[in-house]
């Protein structure tokens, strides 16, 4: 348990909080996630269980399962960051969702047929409505 103050605080409340946050955004089918205890405690699995979000978990010591997130923020540091030469948390408050806004929305991938991740998610999304 971790406290602030002297306010006891569940170790995965900051998933929980991510989480509500995502889920008021945006609606997804499934969320991938690790075995650790945020991701295992009920209150985790209740809140996705509700929304309809089935929860998809790596399995134990399978190191593999974590590379395209692990990509991510390797892209994500070098391209976002690191070019863009944040200094202070508040240029990275600005770049960092430019960024994402960037690598999903005008990134062409060579492996989506030089498509970007929207454009495949938002003609998928749209066939089934």
């Amino acid at each position: 348990m971790f406290y602030l103050g002297n306010c006891p605080i569940p170790p995965y409340s900051f998933c929980l909080t991510a989480l509500e946050w995502a889920l008021k955004r945006s609606k997804t089918e499934i969320l991938n996630t690790d075995q650790d205890v945020q991701f295992t405690s009920p209150d985790f699995i209740e809140m996705a269980s509700t929304k309809k979000v089935r929860i998809s978990m790596d399995g134990r010591g399978r190191s593999f399962d974590n590379v395209f997130i692990q990509r991510l923020w390797r892209t994500l540091k070098y391209e976002g960051v690191y070019l863009k030469h944040c200094e202070t948390i508040k240029e990275a408050k600005e770049n960092i969702p430019a960024y994402f806004h960037f690598y999903n929305s005008e990134r062409l991938r060579q492996s989506l047929g030089y498509k970007t991740p929207a454009e495949i998610y938002f003609k998928r999304y749209a066939l089934k409505k």
